[in-house]
């Protein structure tokens, strides 16, 4: 990766369980080269640990909101962390 790095962690809320948006959001990281994990919560949110180069970190902020046919993103929040990130993108429990 190139440029300077970053890592979030993303809380994504709406209709985000039930609808395959952890295995959307690795492809998606995967597919920008990023590292990190997604999880679903017990509030019915998703969470998230993405990180790698700035632009690309930025564009999966973006795709978030977006989701996986069936989903409906109500909000996304979004804060930077410190956390290291595995070497890939893992769905986790």
């Amino acid at each position: 990766m190139q440029g300077e790095q970053r890592a979030v962690r993303a809380r994504v809320y709406g209709t985000v369980q039930g609808v395959s948006y952890r295995v959307w959001t690795r492809g998606e990281a995967t597919r920008l080269g990023l590292t990190g994990w997604v999880r679903n919560e017990r509030d019915g949110s998703v969470a998230a640990l993405i990180a790698g180069a700035d632009a690309a970190v930025t564009a999966m902020i973006e795709r978030l909101w977006q989701g996986p046919r069936g989903a409906l993103v109500s909000k996304v929040e979004i804060e930077e962390a410190t956390d290291d990130a595995p070497v890939d993108f893992r769905i986790v429990t």
